[in-house]
């Protein structure tokens, strides 16, 4: 059996697509599409608006990919252009707010969300959820952004990121909660 360095098969995918190899910078779309997808998705519940980011975000990945440094991953630095792409997104599309009411958050334990849930049904409650909300929650629970990074890429302050966290996890548990009850009653029917 033969073992593949990935990590130096990229380092040099990367090479070849900073000096514009178009075959480097098709394999490395298509290695990376179907995670940025998926990032993009968490923002922007349209999935053909949340393609047309992702297109966006390569676009400008694969311009400016001169400026990755190797620092840390290329996932990781390819991750990070499509959330802004995302919220940069959302704020042309004017469905960015958060409620500017300062709340108290009072330090919870964070109880994990035992459920028979599917993750297409998760993926339904968390796009219910008001814009903000829903925005505060992926960056913080899913991407695992701190409060502080989080007020700086949306302009906010921590306050309200943490504020806008609490509710989202306080509705998103209500709705899991409800759907629950309706499960159980209905399995308990059909018996």
């Amino acid at each position: 059996m033969k073992v593949i360095q990935l990590h130096n098969n990229n380092i040099q995918l990367i090479k070849k697509a900073v000096k514009n190899n178009r075959e480097a910078q098709h394999v490395l779309y298509e290695t990376h599409a179907p995670k940025m997808l998926s990032i993009c998705r968490y923002y922007i519940k349209d999935l053909q608006h949340a393609e047309n980011v992702m297109l966006n975000g390569f676009f400008k990945a694969l311009t400016n990919l001169k400026n990755f440094k190797n620092d840390g991953s290329f996932e990781g630095w390819l991750r990070k252009i499509m959330v802004r792409e995302a919220i940069s997104f959302l704020r042309q599309q004017k469905t960015l707010e958060f409620s500017v009411e300062d709340v108290e958050i009072v330090h919870q334990h964070d109880n994990t969300m035992e459920s028979e849930f599917e993750l297409e049904e998760i993926q339904r409650h968390i796009d219910a959820l008001p814009e903000g909300y829903k925005i505060v929650f992926v960056m913080y629970a899913i991407e695992g952004y701190k409060h502080h990074e989080i007020a700086t890429l949306l302009n906010i302050t921590e306050g309200t990121s943490k504020s806008q966290l609490f509710k989202a996890k306080q509705l998103l548990q209500q709705k899991i909660n409800t759907s629950n009850r309706q499960h159980n009653e209905t399995s308990e029917m059909g018996r």
